[in-house]
């Protein structure tokens, strides 16, 4: 965060900071939302900060210019306003010096406060500046082009506690509203709570999630996920983790609980903790915050992507239940003040409660002349009394307020001082007109004014314009231009009709509550809506959501937590023990008593003796050891010499044999196949599973039926035999192919010398996302127990024949939502941004590029004037997604010389594209960054159709078999003359003649890097080599025998 004393000659980003609002915000101090505890290191990373991407510091005010105004003010005045504005300005000086203690309430050490002293002038203004993302036009550009999709967008929300309270109030509203537009909504929870029926009204079915379920979630099947709180921290967890770290995550934070923890993390030297909770909030595509001051308590773990989304009902939810248990006479009677007595509430900027005096001391310059007319008056009634509410109450405010209004000839009694430490709520509910007297400008509707107006009570304030946005001049409060004090007393006059409120004041503070019930909501709701459409990622077959201005007014639902409030005014006595029982369960306090025993155990000897600075090692002590080392180093060497010189007995030839035994029997221990490898010796089949990361590794099987596959050589599993593709493959080192490519890399990777690793007359693939899908939205696509022991019956039983089994359908894997039935090219469309065939674009009225048809086209070199798209029935027939299925080995390695040389001519198209990366396949950056894993995941079944393989469903859940397409009946429409084994070898030949010569149709030659390349020159030139090896060693021999029968053979002599 970085802070300047004068306006910069540009501007300088700043990382945002911590902050937070209290848990029982009903009835604590308002303090607890904001504790404006800075980083301590700021100066000190001064230059860092200043190119941090949230905030923005720009002095705003100049002295010279603000004592040349007050200088032209005082000539009009009389001698007498003379000495009352230099009283003011003493008391300004001194309320300046009053900062050291300030500062020394709040800090045991006063470094805290220097360096914000010294980084925060008189004048400065915080400013924050949000996150942007990737997009800013939300999807205009996007609805202008024609879509072909055919299910709702999917919203995964993490709730951590299902409470009745401000903040389920807001994310209700706002789910609701985003129901409107058209997202589909699935909710899951950590843990119950009273407002689970709320949600389930909202979301359907809940699913509560434990901590062994937090890994048994597909997220990748939602566009984005929300997450409510700081409580549902733990669930991320499984989101950090491939293949769901692109997955887009919006985290909500509105609690403070972390950012009161912070400053002592700090200050223990827990940076460990501090990096931890840093990696988290770095996972989230963005940390949306309902206010302006909690980034800037969080900017310690700021990772550039804070964003600030204004509005919440807490603070209008807090002033309603306070004011359902207090009366406001009864809070005058206890302090101390009559009922005609006339009180005036001054507050000021949110960002300076704790540190800055100075704000206060600008007030006190404003409305010095308020003070005169009013505060001297001595009526046999009631009199003015003004409030200031700032700092804490031992901070010394009160004996300095009494001074000046001592020097001022105030009433005794007249200036009253209340700290944040005490009830705000009760402070507030006092008044009978609040001033909002600061002059920092401010970025969101300040809170203290919110509960005012909740209160009843009509505010005056300076005319910025985030109040001008929602508050109308001489309706529901009154403004006036800052550093003019006639207008503040024009504007104060409206209120006050002969000592107490006039009815213009009581029309104003009826408006005002009004309005600010539902003020925040609109902005809230639109904020999210719009954040969704440029954070998420809209695959091809989801449908957009509508536009933000469908939405109509927006307003909280208070009528579902109508109960709720009055429930818990009703219970206000027992609110503060709950919170404090309750912040033991909290999410935060479990981390730190997780990482500080950990940090304890670690400086812990085995005896239990703790380690101190003084007993770790020094660099003379290393230095010593690594010199003891050496010399034992030495030493052993010099032994094993003089071993070696010595004459020893080996032993009978027996013990030798038994030795050499057990080495290698510990050997062939130490890499001892795994169970299921051992199972699967002599099955007919082998099904591998294709995975990406560790956060699949739920979704795999175990078993003699299974094998994993790992596209990462990182990311296998742990004591497991799966194999490494990207050993197998080098190509699928490279990240761009890899994911180009996905699932169908590892088919390539075992298809390259098949027999090293699969030596079974049957082999099978299923994604890992067959078993991830299996709930929530979509149905089941992995083999039941019962399926997998009939599918390898049929295996056993029927081994003869060219069959392929699928059990993962199209249409059943969350692909389309409607019940209309799809044709095969049509949901290749739909997966394909309408690109695997011809589409007319009714916008242009012109046919779009069909890349599938072009790509077929390349690979055969079909002229212009021939069809190139091979024709797939529109019957109600199944057919494969997700790479679920098994087939003869022989047919795999067909498929896949199919495959590669498919894939070559994909990636031809987009080599030869006037744009560079350019996915034709892909609507968005996700799609793109994928673009050929769509359309190769269909092509086994064109491949299976015209090649005329027999093509049986497996029901997933029955085992039952059907077949589909039959050959009998598709035998008039199959091109078998392009899938004809014959011809598919002599093309892979003449690629691979084509790459043994070197001569690359481009510079990026796909083809060669996906499998072997063979041909027959290379078979022959092989055999040659070969041939001259074998005559190499004759020629050797027969000249070692010709030199012996020459030179006869002479025993060395023994001894030499």
């Amino acid at each position: 965060m970085g802070r300047n004393s004068s306006p910069p000659e540009k501007d300088h980003n700043g990382g945002g900071g911590v902050g937070g609002s209290g848990n029982d915000i009903g009835y604590h101090s308002i303090r607890d939302r904001f504790p404006l505890k800075r980083n301590p290191g700021h100066n000190r990373n001064r230059a860092k900060s200043e190119s941090d991407p949230l905030l923005l510091l720009r002095s705003r005010s100049h002295p010279g210019r603000f004592n040349r105004k007050g200088l032209h003010w005082l000539k009009g005045k009389s001698a007498f306003y003379s000495v009352v504005i230099f009283a003011v300005f003493l008391f300004a000086m001194a309320s300046m010096v009053l900062q050291s203690s300030i500062t020394s309430v709040f800090r045991p050490s006063s470094e805290r406060g220097k360096a914000l002293s010294a980084g925060l002038r008189f004048g400065s203004t915080l400013k924050f500046v949000p996150y942007r993302t990737s997009r800013t036009d939300g999807l205009d550009s996007l609805r202008s082009e024609p879509r072909l999709a055919i299910r709702a967008p999917r919203l995964a929300v993490i709730l951590g506690k299902m409470k009745k309270n401000p903040q389920s109030l807001m994310l209700i509203t706002v789910m609701k509203n985003l129901q409107k537009l058209g997202y589909a909504l699935k909710i899951f929870a950590l843990e119950d709570g009273n407002a689970r029926s709320m949600w389930e009204q909202i979301g359907g079915w809940l699913s509560i999630l434990g901590p062994e379920q937090y890994g048994h979630v597909d997220w990748s099947i939602f566009e984005g996920v929300i997450v409510d709180s700081l409580e549902a921290k733990e669930a991320i967890s499984s989101l950090m983790q491939e293949p769901f770290c692109s997955v887009p995550l919006v985290w909500i934070i509105q609690e403070d609980t972390l950012a009161n923890r912070l400053p002592l993390y700090d200050e223990m030297g827990w940076k460990h903790l501090i990096s931890h909770w840093k990696t988290a909030f770095g996972r989230a595509s963005v940390v949306v915050f309902p206010d302006f001051t909690l980034p800037m308590l969080y900017s310690v773990l700021d990772t550039g992507n804070f964003f600030v989304i204004p509005g919440s009902p807490v603070d209008v939810w807090t002033a309603e239940s306070y004011s359902k248990t207090q009366s406001k006479s009864q809070l005058r009677r206890d302090g101390g003040f009559r009922e005609d007595d006339m009180l005036v509430l001054v507050i000021g900027s949110s960002f300076f409660y704790n540190y800055l005096s100075w704000d206060y001391a600008v007030a006190m310059h404003a409305i010095g002349p308020l003070l005169i007319k009013y505060a001297r008056k001595k009526d046999s009634g009631g009199s003015f009394k003004f409030v200031f509410l700032c700092g804490n109450s031992t901070d010394g405010y009160d004996d300095a307020l009494q001074e000046v209004a001592s020097r001022l000839g105030l009433l005794d009694g007249s200036v009253r001082h209340y700290g944040l430490n005490t009830d705000v709520n009760s402070v507030i509910l006092m008044a009978d007109i609040v001033l909002y007297g600061s002059d920092q400008d401010v970025q969101g509707f300040p809170p203290l004014l919110v509960r005012a107006m909740t209160f009843g009570i009509p505010i005056i304030a300076p005319d910025f314009p985030i109040l001008k946005k929602y508050v109308v001049d001489g309706v529901h409060g009154i403004f006036f231009p800052k550093h003019n004090p006639d207008a503040l007393m024009r504007a104060f006059s409206l209120l006050i009709s002969n000592g107490k409120l006039s009815k213009f004041a009581e029309a104003v503070a009826s408006s005002g509550r009004l309005l600010v019930k539902n003020m925040l909501a609109p902005e809230c709701i639109t904020g999210y809506a719009r954040l969704l459409e440029n954070v998420l990622n809209f695959s091809s077959d989801a449908m957009l959501p509508g536009p933000v201005s469908q939405l109509q007014q927006g307003l909280w639902e208070w009528n579902l937590f109508r109960k709720e409030i009055e429930l818990r005014t009703a219970v206000k006595g027992d609110s503060d023990e709950k919170a404090t029982s309750l912040k033991n369960f909290s999410v935060v306090y479990a981390l730190e008593e997780e990482f500080t025993d950990f940090f304890y155990s670690s400086n812990v000897s085995e005896n239990g003796t703790v380690i101190l600075p003084q007993d770790t090692p020094t660099k003379l002590d290393w230095a010593i050891l690594r010199e003891i080392e050496s010399s034992e180093e030495y030493e052993r060497l010099e032994m094993e010499e003089l071993e070696e010189r010595m004459e020893r007995n080996l032993g009978d030839w027996d013990e030798i044999y038994r030795n050499a035994r057990r080495s290698e029997k510990l050997k062939f221990e130490a890499n001892e196949r795994d169970e299921g490898e051992l199972e699967r010796t002599g099955q007919p089949v082998c099904i591998y599973e294709i995975y990406n990361g560790a956060g699949s590794w739920p979704f795999l099987h175990h078993g003699s039926l299974y094998r994993g596959l790992s596209l990462s050589s990182r990311a296998r599993r742990l004591r497991s035999d799966d194999v490494d593709a990207v050993g197998r493959l080098p190509i699928l080192k490279d990240s761009y192919y890899r994911d180009i490519l996905c699932e169908i890399g590892g088919m390539f990777s075992i298809a390259k010398r098949v027999d090293n690793i699969h030596r079974r007359p049957w082999i099978g693939f299923e994604s890992w996302r067959a078993a991830g899908r299996k709930a929530y939205f979509l149905k089941q696509a992995s083999l039941s127990l019962k399926a997998e022991k009939v599918l390898e019956e049929t295996i056993q039983e029927n081994t003869k024949g060219d069959v392929i089994y699928f059990w993962a359908r199209l249409d059943r894997v969350g692909v389309t939502e409607s019940s209309d039935v799809l044709t095969f090219w049509s949901m290749c469309d739909v997966l394909n941004g309408g690109h695997c065939r011809h589409v007319l674009n009714v916008v242009c009225n012109m046919l779009v590029r069909s890349t599938f048809e072009d790509a077929f086209r390349q690979m055969y070199a079909l002229p212009l004037h021939v069809e190139a798209l091979p024709p797939m029935p529109e019957d109600d027939g199944y057919w494969s997604s997700l790479h679920s299925w098994v087939m003869p080995t022989p047919s795999f390695l067909e498929f896949i010389m199919f495959s590669r040389m498919f894939a070559d001519s994909l990636d031809a198209l987009h080599a030869n594209s006037s744009k560079t990366n350019m996915c034709l396949l892909g609507s968005s950056e996700l799609e793109k960054r994928h673009c050929y894993c769509r359309v190769l995941e269909l092509l086994v079944n064109v491949w299976a159709y015209h090649s005329a393989r027999k093509m049986v469903y497996v029901d997933p859940h029955t085992g039952l078999l059907e077949e589909q397409h039959p050959v009998e009946q598709r035998k008039e429409f199959m091109w078998a003359k392009y899938f004809n084994f014959t011809l598919l070898k002599s093309m892979d030949e003449d690629l691979a003649e084509a790459a043994d010569d070197d001569d690359h149709p481009r510079n990026m030659w796909l083809w060669p890097l996906t499998g072997e390349v063979h041909w027959q020159g290379i078979y022959e030139r092989e055999r040659e080599a070969r041939y001259r090896l074998k005559m190499d060693k004759k020629r050797k021999t027969k000249e070692k025998l010709f030199e012996r029968m020459k030179h006869g053979y002479k025993q060395k002599s023994l001894g030499r």
